[in-house]
């Protein structure tokens, strides 16, 4: 089987299989078909079941048209849509509604915002009921109902310290609270409110809000009085009412809460105590001694006299007051103090008045919202969660809020940042109609000054808390004369940046810094550009200063000239010379004899004079930029590693 004629076996011939026609290829053309026009293309199955689907759809929507079955829907129509956001709400196409605008004679596209009358118009073309909503309404349900007598719980007393300047107020709470603030403030002034609670013998708690004495710190003393349940009048009992004391009584009185009068520093020789009492009655106070209602408390804050009564006062005050709080709710309170900070970015110090406060929060701060990433006392020490009339310290939110706002905690951070931007578009429009004004203004202005009939002096604010540049810009505007006006560009808090100078450039403005330094930036294009920037720790300077340029009476002043900067690297304990500072200077040189000011954080903490400058054990003149040397103050010790030391000269220049 396997010889040759097995090899000479036909193979089999392979079967050339007619190819299957692809209907779906039959409308091919070819050139000449194309040409003709004779051949068409055909549809593919999909194309043609998508038609018939699309088709049955729109006979189904025709006949619930003819029965008259439509849906109709409530469209929620605020003061300014844009059109794609209309036509989401009406559930139509966004061309439809471009096309409605248009027959109305209205040229819109899909991004652009028509305002609440042209979009109710629209709605009502295809046939939807209207619901006309406030842009305000968002913040409707911010602030929680009222709470039921039950769920109230007794909270501690708010008491704010007013008084004149130089009273005592801040000693007296120093007594308090046994620690030393007075002796940390620039001046021996209070420039910023404090807020701390103490814990007195019997366990109770009382909160004391501490607010500056200085006139021009009323703002904030109003805003004290606002949030406090009762006020400690301090008067020296050697001065007797003064003029601070009697804007004090009148801010206690506008917001109608009791006052407890507290004669200070009657350890002194030969105080009448009776002149202090006919003064205060002069001004509607009658004290419990005269028969009046108002308690009065005769104290000592420098020997502790009478604290204990001092307090037993405030604890009665409150018990009649029968204040109460309901801590299981939602955290309501008030923004006493804010600022920028370096390191922990935007901070603010907050009244709890409602609600408990917790860390991990989401919270709407005026204009401003964030989450409460951690909460501090005032003492500086981590609390996770504050309840009603306790004062603390929030990190975490987007901004430096007004000082004087309210804060509310919100359920959810979308419900957080539509009242946030809703707060912003109103302040921002309210800005733009107050320039809008003002440019108008600013034009007479202007001709008047070329004019020679008046002059004015502009000027950038920039301080290291919101109270403080509120302060600043009212005692600024209370400045302006007939024929010079002072003129506030700009107030801020923070570091003086390069905008800043930018600012004051163009409008020839002179950089008031309170307690804040420039960027190094800033600094040098200030000394290319000739903008002068002035450094103050205390408010009274600010004001004369301001007032001698406003009179025009600048001649021979006394102006700071900047040497450098140097960075303390370690600290050294030396017998018979204190502490000694280790520096690398940083930045230009360090001369002997010139002014220092040791800045922490950007702030200045302390001004004075080198007492010691050495280069290893020798005494000497300077020490330039790249170079070590030992520093140390005179009179002062509170030196740590990475504080930063300002080194500078006053020099006798010529007014412009």
């Amino acid at each position: 089987m396997g010889g040759p004629l097995a090899a000479k076996k036909p193979m089999p011939v392979p079967v050339k299989k007619t190819p299957v026609t692809d209907r779906r290829r039959d409308g091919r053309i070819d050139v000449a078909a194309a040409i003709e026009g004779e051949d068409e293309r055909s549809r593919s199955m999909a194309s043609v079941r998508r038609a018939r689907e699309r088709e049955r759809r729109q006979q189904e929507l025709q006949r619930l048209r003819n029965d008259g079955v439509k849906v109709v829907r409530e469209v929620v129509v605020p003061e300014a849509i844009t059109v794609q956001e209309l036509a989401n709400r009406m559930a139509a196409r966004g061309g439809e509604v471009v096309k409605a605008l248009f027959r109305m004679g209205v040229m819109a596209t899909l991004t652009q915002t028509i305002d609440a009358d042209t979009a109710e118009l629209v709605v009502n073309e295809f046939g939807h009921r209207v619901k006309r909503v406030s842009e305000a309404d968002v913040e409707q349900g911010l602030t929680g109902t009222a709470d039921i007598d039950t769920d109230l719980q007794v909270r501690a007393p708010v008491v704010t310290i007013m008084g004149h300047v130089d009273h005592g107020k801040t000693s007296l709470l120093d007594a308090l609270r046994k620690t030393d603030v007075a002796a940390r403030e620039a001046g021996g002034i209070t420039q910023h409110i404090g807020a701390y609670q103490v814990t007195i013998a019997g366990g109770q708690k009382i909160t004391f809000l501490d607010t500056p004495g200085h006139e021009a710190f009323t703002a904030m003393r109003a805003r004290g009085a606002s949030v406090t349940d009762m006020v400690v009048l301090v008067v020296a009992a050697d001065d007797g009412v003064m003029p601070q004391t009697i804007e004090a009584i009148h801010h206690a009185k506008a917001a109608n809460v009791p006052l407890i009068v507290a004669v200070n520093k009657i350890d002194k020789q030969g105080v009448n105590l009776d002149r202090v009492r006919q003064e205060l009655l002069q001004h509607e106070i009658v004290v419990e001694s005269l028969g009046g209602d108002t308690q009065e408390i005769q104290v000592s804050a420098l020997k502790g006299t009478n604290l204990d009564k001092l307090q037993e006062a405030i604890l009665l005050q409150a018990e009649v007051l029968d204040l109460k709080a309901n801590p299981d709710r939602a955290a309501e309170g008030t923004v006493i103090e804010s600022k920028l900070d370096k390191g922990r970015g935007p901070v603010a110090t907050v009244l709890v008045q409602k609600g408990t406060l917790r860390q991990g929060d989401l919270v709407v701060a005026g204009a401003e919202w964030g989450r409460v990433r951690a909460m501090l006392d005032d003492k500086g020490r981590q609390v996770k969660e504050a309840g009603p009339s306790l004062p603390v310290e929030i990190l975490g939110l987007s901004g430096v809020p007004t000082a004087g706002e309210t804060f509310v905690a919100v359920e959810n951070e979308s419900r957080a940042r539509e009242i946030s931007e809703y707060r912003q578009r109103v302040a921002r429009d309210k800005q733009a109609a107050a320039a809008g004004a003002a440019r108008g203004t600013l034009a007479d202005m202007m001709a008047r000054v070329a004019a020679g009939v008046q002059k004015e002096v502009a000027v950038v604010v920039k301080a290291d808390v919101q109270g403080s540049a509120e302060a600043l810009v009212v005692t600024l505007n209370k400045l302006s004369r007939d024929e010079v006006k002072v003129r506030v560009l700009h107030s801020g808090v923070g570091q003086i940046t390069e905008s800043d100078i930018q600012l004051a450039k163009a409008s020839n403005a002179v950089v008031v810094a309170f307690n804040v330094r420039a960027t190094t930036q800033a600094r040098e294009m200030a000394n290319r550009d000739g903008v002068d920037i002035r450094y103050y720790s205390i408010i009274y300077q600010v004001s004369d200063d301001v007032q001698a340029m406003v009179r025009g009476k600048l001649a021979p002043i006394q102006r700071e000239k900047f040497l450098g900067y140097a960075q303390i690297l370690q600290v050294f304990e030396v017998k018979r010379l204190g502490k000694i500072a280790g520096c690398r200077v940083t930045e230009g040189v360090v001369r002997r004899g010139c002014g220092v000011r040791l800045l922490r954080d950007g702030v200045v903490i302390h001004q004075g004079e080198l007492a010691t400058l050495r280069r290893f054990k020798d005494d000497v003149k300077e020490v330039t930029n790249g170079y070590d040397c030992g520093m140390s103050f005179a009179n002062y010790d509170d030196i740590r590693v990475d504080d930063q030391i300002e080194c500078y000269e006053t020099e006798t220049v010529a007014a412009v």
